[in-house]
């Protein structure tokens, strides 16, 4: 059976509570203002930020301090709905040289309500030609039917998939395997569609809960809003959240899935094939496509979502809302399908939770934020191949995934994204690629975050990450946890055998914050001019928040199977790295520690292992824990490097100016 449907999006409202807490004094310079900054420390009384503007989701933080001291009647709350800007022009107000506080009087505003009468809708119900039952609901304003007026028509598919898809209805076989239509055993998805239990879930229902915040609730590297009321005293903090764009930046979103319903154009629960129809989709947050059971085939079609007033934001990101096309259960297969999107969280082709997605031969563009072309969340299974993707909006990967995970494989095909903030690829799913051609031309390449993979094969990936004063450094791709609940805390893994990959900026390989391994086999690299390192395994100070700086390394196994690798090392005391070169492996590059994010410092470590078939080319003196090698040590003349202990003892005695200290050595 479909449908044309209007539903609400519900979501969840977080209550402010109110502190009791001492103090009493008041900051006259910015009475009746409100200003934005990141938390630098926390006392009894409150807390000191260093002030910034926000704008676009993004702190940008400036040299002026503030010293924040709560009172009573301070109020508390989470930022909510996508880590939008609070109200007001999000610039941090001018300090005043003299600070001049008068008394406003409170004006009291009384609100009217009126009652609504609910407007009966009449559904009619007529035969098709294949028997299936279709129930027409009230459109709502601005969305467009098929030209004749009706749902589109079609036979009532066998539960075949178009030809080279999936045969006989069925999931490829293999680890990402989903029987029968089924979400994976493993995918987190609970029956009803839920996020999956653990640091990724989605919180429970909020919707009638009440949650008190406290000054408690406030700790370094939290980012603030707070007003201040005519007398200079603290009148309400907001906690800012992040989105994707903001890279993982902690906070923001409490709406659970049991708060979602969505408002479709079409609902399919039950079999059915549409073919050779023109759809328009045009409502506020509004699927074009809504399959929540049955086997559905869209083929040959084209499909438009387009929508001034959509949101986008947190709801589009975790579970679909106005996504083009969404499965939330059942199986969807789209054929030769062109769809064009131009609204806010208008993904292209989105299955979340039971939802099962099959994608070949189709184009898809989008051209708003939080907009992906191909996208998993809360468990969802998507399989693709050659299809044509791009991706214009912030927080847009072309090949993207959120908050609950999933899996995605991926063959054949070009995916671009060009937003801010848009990785060809951002994983918080099990995603495996071949023989595809990756490209971000405003963000890095890859982005995975916590317990998740991306395995990549004979695919061709660039990417070009802009320089921001938010990070600590520039990379092509990261490994990370942001702490922001999007990922399960574990380890993130990196896996790529044979193609190519291109750095426009910055250096090659970064993680921090978390478990990460690295596998690298015979691919092409080419590094930005600058090549700041090929990989980087430290802690960080990112203004984001990511982890407690001084605590928040990185656990890096890096292994290189006949690999040619050029660049530096760096890592620090709060990080461990287990690197091993094998297989006619070289490295052209130097060990560097480095201690700038590593605070007080700690028991980490640098091993490096070089098999008898591999070489290190050494171009500067070099730091490691502990050195095995049984292959090639020479610096780039070809002379022998020194190798010393810590200790002093002499292993190699070498010809070369450059040499190797290390805690361990063995041959």
């Amino acid at each position: 059976m479909r449908k044309r449907l209007t539903a609400l999006m519900m979501t969840a409202a977080l209550a402010c509570g109110s502190l009791i807490a001492c103090g009493s004094d008041s900051t006259t310079a910015y009475a009746s203002e409100t200003i934005y900054g990141e938390v630098t420390a926390v006392s009894d009384t409150g807390f000191t930020i260093t002030v910034g503007t926000y704008e676009n989701n993004e702190l940008t933080l400036g040299e002026e301090t503030a010293d924040i001291t709560v009172n009573d009647d301070t109020t508390y709350s989470m930022a909510m709905g996508g880590g939008e800007a609070p109200s007001g022009d999000g610039e941090a107000p001018t300090k005043p040289d003299d600070a001049a506080t008068e008394e406003s009087t409170d004006e009291t505003t009384e609100e009217t309500t009126e009652e609504t009468t609910d407007e009966e809708t009449t559904e009619d119900t007529e035969d098709s030609s294949d028997d299936t039952a279709m129930t027409e609901a009230t459109v709502e304003a601005g969305s467009e039917a098929p030209a004749d007026g009706e749902a589109p028509s079609g036979d009532k598919p066998d539960g075949e998939a178009p030809s080279g898809d999936k045969p006989e209805g069925e999931a490829p076989s293999g680890d990402g395997e989903a029987a029968e239509g089924e979400a994976p055993a493993d995918s987190g998805a609970s029956a009803d569609g839920e996020a999956p239990s653990g640091d990724g879930e989605a919180p429970a229902d909020m919707g009638d809960a009440q949650t008190e915040l406290t000054l408690s609730d406030i700790e370094v590297g939290t980012q603030v809003a707070v007003t201040f009321d005519a007398d200079g005293n603290v009148e309400s903090v907001e906690i800012l959240g992040g989105t994707q764009s903001a890279m993982g930046q902690p906070g923001g979103n409490m709406t659970s899935a049991a708060d979602i319903t969505y408002s479709a154009l079409y609902e399919y629960n039950a079999d059915e094939t549409v073919e050779g129809e023109s759809i328009a989709s045009t409502g506020t947050d509004e699927n074009a496509i809504l399959v929540t059971d049955g086997e559905v085939t869209v083929k040959d079609s084209t499909i438009t979502r387009t929508s001034d007033d959509s949101t986008g934001g947190d709801n589009s990101s975790f579970y679909g809302v106005g996504a083009t096309l969404l499965t939330t259960g059942g199986t969807l297969t789209v054929d030769n399908v062109t769809i064009d999107s131009d609204a806010a969280g208008g993904a292209g082709v989105y299955a979340y939770g039971d939802g099962v997605a099959y994608v070949s031969n189709s184009t898809i563009t989008t051209q708003q934020n939080t907009s992906g072309g191909i996208h998993v969340a809360g468990g969802g299974t998507l399989y693709a191949n050659d299809n044509t993707v791009e991706t214009n909006g912030e927080s847009s990967a072309a090949i993207r995934s959120d908050r609950g995970g999933g899996t995605m494989v991926v063959d054949g095909g070009t995916y671009t994204s060009n937003g801010t903030g848009s990785p060809a690829v951002y994983c918080t799913a099990d995603i495996t690629i071949s023989n595809a051609t990756l490209t971000a031309t405003g963000a890095e390449a890859v982005c995975i975050e916590g317990l998740n993979s991306l395995t990549l094969t004979d695919c061709d990936l660039t990417g070009n990450i802009p320089t921001s004063e938010q990070n600590d450094c520039d990379w092509n791709i990261i490994l990370y946890q942001s702490m922001s609940g999007d990922s399960e805390v574990g380890n993130s893994t990196f896996s790529m055998t044979g193609g190519s990959i291109t750095a426009k900026n910055g250096g090659m390989f970064y993680t921090t914050n978390t478990e990460s391994t690295f596998v690298l086999e015979n691919v092409d690299i080419t590094y930005a001019d600058e090549n700041d390192f090929f990989l980087k395994v430290t802690g960080n100070a990112n203004q984001r928040g990511w982890g407690t700086s001084g605590e928040n390394g990185a656990q890096c196994s890096f292994t290189a199977i006949n690999q040619e690798m050029e660049g530096d090392i760096i890592w620090d005391t709060i990080s461990t790295l287990d690197m091993e070169m094998t297989d006619g492996s070289v490295l052209t590059g130097a060990f560097i520690d480095d201690e700038s994010a590593a605070g007080n410092g700690g028991d980490g470590y640098a091993n490096l292992t070089i098999d008898s078939s591999s070489k290190w080319i050494v171009t500067g003196d070099s730091v490691l824990t502990s050195l095995t090698n049984n292959g090639t040590i020479v610096d780039e003349d070809g002379n022998t490097v020194s190798i010393v202990g810590t200790d002093g003892t002499v292993y190699v005695e070498g010809t070369s100016s450059y040499t190797i200290t290390v805690s361990e050595y063995a041959d």
